[in-house]
This record gives structure tokens, sequence and C-alpha cells, in this order.
């Protein structure tokens, strides 16, 4: 059954009517600027319109589950969280973080078509036509066809469409004896042989050179080496020198400088909202400090902020 065929009789609703819709999907979106992290300069979001998002939903669920998502993809998958993605590297002593430039962006709808073909079915004339109008966001500066930042389907076309890209660099890596995940746009490559990460980047610039799709690029003022000598970060999270993971220190002083201004009453809307979001996390990440907050600062103090 077609994409047009099927969205007609979920929708009931004619052919000719949802042939329109797609035709003006890529305008349907609500784009706005935000704030990267360190001030880093504006993160473009482009949200679909209520219709489209159920569309692309709906289209995903029934054309699209089954393309293949390498294990090492971590990110927008149920039960996997940042901490499960740094768990994995927690034990090794040597650290390597690259980022991919730009990079849902540069996923285009060629392919996602071409990944389509390769894994599934042939496309008709009229499914690749929807494919790319449904899933694919028309940007006006510059005018171009692309993957958008915020909507649903995003997450998931992004982590199939490196299928091919995780394959290759997992494979190489274990016959090296280094750990690799992908948290979206972020690569983590850890290991406990010295000097083995020098070689990496390398070869993750061979392998985009390689493989037939996306084309990607790599952000290379991101490129860090680390190890157990310094302080090592994976998605925002801290390996410890005991193979443990943690918030950071820094991130544990401005948590307890907050509770102590709630417990004052000194503490703004928006940074409750903020402290009660982030003792959740902590509560996921490193349960053991938020035991000690509590004794620190009393069960009835901390217990509140949940409550606000």
């Amino acid at each position: 059954m077609s994409i047009i065929k099927y969205l007609a009789d979920q929708l009931l609703l004619s052919e000719e009517d949802i042939r329109l819709f797609i035709k003006k999907a890529p305008y349907k979106y609500k784009v706005f600027a935000i704030q990267k992290r360190n001030n880093h300069g504006e993160r473009i979001i482009a949200q679909p319109a209520k219709e489209l998002k159920s569309i692309q939903q709906m289209v995903l669920i029934e054309f699209l589950k089954e393309l293949p998502i390498h294990s090492c993809a971590m990110a927008y998958r149920h039960g996997i969280s940042i901490k499960d993605n740094a768990k994995v590297h927690s034990s090794n002593t040597y650290l390597l973080k690259m980022d991919f430039a730009d990079f849902f962006h540069s996923i285009r709808p060629e392919d996602l078509i071409e990944h389509y073909e390769k894994y599934k079915a042939k496309l008709s004339a009229d499914d690749r036509v929807s494919l790319k109008k449904i899933f694919f966001w028309a940007s006006r500066k510059p005018p171009e066809i692309k993957l958008s930042i915020g909507a649903p389907s995003s997450p998931f076309i992004s982590n199939t469409i490196l299928f091919d890209f995780d394959s290759i660099v997992s494979k190489v890596c274990i016959a090296h004896e280094i750990t690799y995940t992908r948290y979206a746009d972020d690569l983590t490559f850890t290991t406990n042989i010295r000097d083995t990460l020098f070689d990496i980047p390398n070869l993750i610039a061979r392998v985009i050179k390689d493989i037939d799709y996306p084309r990607l690029k790599i952000n290379h003022t991101k490129t860090v080496f680390s190890s157990k000598r310094s302080n090592r970060h994976v998605t925002g999270l801290v390996l410890t020198n005991e193979n443990q993971i943690s918030i950071g220190r820094s991130m544990k002083r401005k948590i307890k400088t907050m509770i102590f201004l709630y417990s004052k009453k000194n503490l703004s809307p928006d940074d409750i909202k903020f402290l009660r979001g982030y003792l959740s996390h902590i509560h996921n990440v490193e349960p053991t400090f938020l035991h000690s907050l509590t004794k620190k600062f009393g069960t009835r103090i901390v217990t509140s902020i949940f409550h606000q």
C-alpha cells in the first residue's frame, strides 16, 4: 500500500486531499532559535505543525520502524539514557570525544530514500515524494530541504541513516579493543590501551568519505582527548577515577547552593523549576548524592522542592 493510500484510509480523507497536504508539508513548520550551551551561538529549531507531526508519527510507525539502528547508537532509544551511554565507558582509562557539525541538517531526503531502498524495499515515485515532503523541512535561509531539529521523526531517522557509519566504525573499534558509542552527534571512544585512540580521527575521516550517505562533517573544535589524569566527560556526565558516573564537583556545589537559597526562600521560580528537574536527574544518575543532600538539608526541604 502506498503512503498516500495508507494515510487516506487512516484519516478518512480523499487521496487528493492527502496529496495536497503532503505538497505543502515542508513549509508547515514553526521556526525559532534557542541558545546553545555555554552561549556558543544559536540552534535553529523547526517544529512541525500539529497535523504534520501526527502524520510523521503515523508514517514512521507504519513504514520506517523496521529500518535498522546499530546497538552503539544510544540516543533516542526507549530505556536508554545518558547514564547508560556514560556507563559503558566508565572502566576505561583513555577517552576521545568527537562531534558532527550541523548533524540533523546534514541529512537529506535522498539519504532516507537510498537507505529505505537498501534495507527494506524499492519505492514508487509517489512514495519517494511522500517521504521527502513528510519528513523534511524546507528552510528559507538557505533555501534547501533537510531534516529538522524539532520533528518527532527526526531522531529515529538520524539513527537509522547512520547505521552504515556506526557498523563500520564499531567493527574497527572492536578489533582494536576500543569501546565506541554515538549519542546523536556526539561520538565517544574509550580504551585501556595507551595511544590507540590517536588513529581514530583519521579513521572517522575515511569512513565519512567512503560511505554512500549522509554527507557528514566533523566539528574539529570539539575533538578532545583525555585520560584519568584529567577530567573525563561523556554526554554531560563525569567519569570518576573510581569507574563511577557522577554529575561532577562543580555541579554538586551549584546544587548545594541552590538548595540553601531555597531553604531561605531566596530562589526564583525559574530556578526552583530547574532544581526540581535536576534533582530528578541526580536520582537517576547519582542517587548517593541525593541521599547526602537529604542528610545535609533535611528530608522536608528536599521533598518540598519536588512539590513546589
